[in-house]
């Protein structure tokens, strides 16, 4: 089968198309027809950066797929061959065909192509967990998204206001702003021009979910409510960072972080089964839908790459195989 493997740590010119053995599925898993995949920062940073390992021989990049159900192990019991699903998987989603549990499948909402169904499994199941699982967000609840036309930010925010909170953003220029704002954000800010601190101190935030960590920190820390929460996804703008541990003590804060590449099958199918009987409704009730900037052919996976590395795009990049 036709796959994009990463032959070595380094720039987008590292992922190539190549064949690879086709996956046989066994006990409960399932075997995917691959029709669209996700593209996420998890993927460019698997690509690129030594923190994330050494390149795994044909290691195949891609956290969330979408497509057809081709064949089942002997164990399986709910999914038949022909069911569209779309599911999180921890790698291997740029390629043709993908096995996995089925536990981490879910089908693939009526009204959405597959396109759409692969930008759903890696932000959603990253926001249910980090915000309302962990965190615990409640409804009248103040909550801040950094990057909010990401993938991730732009499912935060309509997840969110679906939940009955109330969504503020930061963003890296005005159009980005504007769009935040058009999906129901009370306020979004531009980063690179207005100070967030200043302008929702006043306000204050209950959960703020933050992919930039360096400096950030300690911005954060301030404007939180007593009882606030911080969740931790990435650190774009640097690993380490300064807390005000008195800050901490005196307004009882919270932080946590996560990633959800490396924990289990069972730790992801029990959040599967959340997302599809609280979350999934609200797909179904268009109370929440994909955000697709763009959609490149498998072999033009350096070129999605690029363009994430970019930050250029609002919402998700989806490859089409």
């Amino acid at each position: 089968m036709k796959a994009i493997v990463i032959t070595e740590k380094g720039g987008p010119e590292v992922l190539k198309i190549k064949e690879v053995e086709k996956p046989i599925p066994r006990g409960n898993q399932v075997l995917i027809k691959v029709v669209a995949a996700g593209v996420n920062r998890s993927d460019v940073l698997s690509r690129s950066s030594k923190a994330y390992g050494e390149t795994i021989a044909d290691e195949i990049p891609g956290l969330e797929i979408s497509g057809i159900v081709q064949a089942v192990g002997p164990d399986v019991e709910r999914w038949k061959v022909g069911n569209r699903i779309c599911a999180l998987v921890a790698g291997g989603g740029y390629a043709a065909y993908k096995v996995l549990d089925e536990r981490l499948c879910l089908p693939v909402p009526r009204a959405l192509s597959f396109a759409e169904a692969a930008a759903l499994p890696e932000t959603i199941f990253t926001v249910w967990y980090n915000v309302f699982k962990t965190a615990k967000f409640k409804e009248g609840e103040n909550f801040l998204v950094h990057g909010g036309t990401s993938g991730i930010g732009v499912m935060a925010i309509q997840m969110v206001l679906a939940m009955g909170g109330n969504a503020f953003a930061t963003a890296g220029s005005a159009e980005k702003c504007k769009f935040c704002k058009d999906l129901g954000a009370t306020m979004a800010i531009n980063y690179k021009e207005e100070d967030f601190v200043e302008l929702l101190k006043p306000v204050g935030i209950d959960v703020i979910l933050d992919m930039t960590g360096g400096e950030n920190t300690l911005k954060n820390l301030e404007i939180l409510n007593t009882d606030g929460r911080l969740a931790y996804i990435n650190a774009m703008n640097g690993l380490k960072s300064e807390i005000n541990i008195m800050d901490m003590m005196r307004k009882r804060l919270q932080l946590t972080g996560s990633m959800l590449k490396p924990q289990t099958d069972d730790f992801k199918a029990e959040l599967a089964w959340e997302i599809e009987n609280l979350v999934w409704p609200l797909i179904e009730e268009e109370q929440i839908k994909p955000i697709i900037y763009k959609v490149f052919p498998l072999d033009k996976a350096a070129d999605a790459h690029r363009l994430m590395e970019s930050s250029q795009h609002i919402g998700k990049i989806i490859l089409e195989v």
